[in-house]
């Protein structure tokens, strides 16, 4: 190759790599990465239609923030003069969708519409958020896996999502074991093949603990000494940080992934249904992972009409920017449950990569979208 030819028979960083993205899968860190994210997808695929689920395509423009977090990418056809005005008076009929609409943070309220007739389906495909974050963990553009159970509850969304990361990992360390051995080899120290084959292990169930013990669990090992965490004001109602997920995670669970569950409803989105035995909680739960922290989000959904709109209101929602929502109450529904898997995350998980940017083709953050 010319002197050009920015790939030199050198070590690379991955810094590096990051601004030639349209070459960096010619080396042998990204040509593994990506091999591997392929794997993941197809088994993903492959599992749920064995489990019988089917497979919905969830619009990338919505006006719903299924989120409630209001970071969402706005897409219009004005410009100018006209955008400004229609900003300022939150007026978008001349519009092209002739109201506000967005990049979607999430395919979860499909999906809800489609399990209340299919049964239990799933969708698979790019999510948005603009949330101006540079963190090692963060993208602007990622992908999502949200299943939906009908006639399911908590507990059997999580035995669900269990099955699914037993699977998939299974999958790729049947089919990339070459690739595995290369990450192990250079970026986990010869100890991510014995994780991965311990989370594959069918025979091995994933930890769980409720949220209010996992607290009491963390102000324990806080109080031993406070100095060595960033965050060490822990309580009930805390949204748990990435230090605290691990250390329940790695520590507490003996490298073991472990589901906390029963979250307060304070700190969780309107749709995930109150516990009937305490108003405090939600029967929502994470999937905490050693290494990486929080994988899965899942919870069973509101599917009471009286308690979803009382809770839309109480979250500031409007719910008549709901109204297909709450139709799918309204007109007969089931008990049901679903959860999120953030894909890039579980790349990364796989990989050994601290970077999420590492592990999606081409990386959208915050002042970057080249290629």
């Amino acid at each position: 190759c010319t002197k050009e030819y920015p790939l030199q028979k050198k070590r690379h960083s991955l810094e590096f790599l990051r601004s030639i993205a349209h070459l960096r899968p010619r080396t042998n860190t990204i040509g593994a990465v990506a091999r591997i994210r392929s794997t993941l997808a197809q088994a993903t695929h492959s599992f749920f239609h064995d489990q019988g689920f089917k497979y919905v395509h969830s619009p990338i423009v919505t006006a719903s923030d299924c989120e409630g977090a209001g970071e969402m990418f706005r897409v219009t056809s004005l410009s100018g003069d006209a955008l400004i005005e229609a900003t300022k008076n939150d007026d978008f009929i001349q519009d092209f969708f002739a109201r506000s609409a967005y990049l979607t943070v999430s395919g979860q309220l499909s999906a809800e519409a489609y399990a209340c007739a299919l049964g239990d389906v799933y969708t698979f495909g790019p999510t948005f958020r603009a949330e101006n974050s540079q963190t090692t963990r963060h993208l602007a553009e990622f992908w999502m896996i949200e299943p939906e159970l009908a006639f399911a509850n908590a507990k059997t969304a999580r035995r669900n999502a269990q099955n699914l990361l037993k699977s998939t990992v299974a999958s790729v360390l049947k089919e990339n074991a070459d690739d595995i051995a290369f990450c192990d080899k250079f970026y986990a120290n010869n100890q991510l093949i014995p994780r991965l084959e311990r989370l594959a292990d069918p025979s091995l169930d994933f930890l769980e603990i409720p949220y209010a013990q996992a607290i009491k669990l963390l102000q324990q090992e806080i109080a031993k000494d406070p100095s060595k965490w960033k965050f060490p004001h822990v309580q009930f109602g805390t949204d748990l940080a990435t230090e605290h997920e691990r250390w329940l995670a790695e520590t507490y669970s003996n490298n073991n992934c472990v589901f906390v569950y029963d979250y307060p409803r304070s700190i969780k989105s309107f749709y995930m249904r109150d516990n009937d035995d305490d108003l405090q909680t939600v029967a929502a739960f994470d999937l905490l992972c050693p290494g990486v922290g929080e994988l899965i989000g899942g919870s069973q959904r509101e599917e009471r009409l009286d308690k979803l709109e009382a809770k839309m209101i109480e979250f500031g929602l409007d719910p008549n920017d709901y109204w297909w929502y709450l139709d799918l109450r309204r007109f007969g529904s089931v008990p049901h449950a679903g959860y999120g898997v953030g894909f890039d995350r579980l790349v990364a998980y796989v990989t050994a990569q601290e970077n999420i940017r590492d592990v999606i083709p081409f990386p959208r953050v915050p002042g970057n979208a080249d290629f």
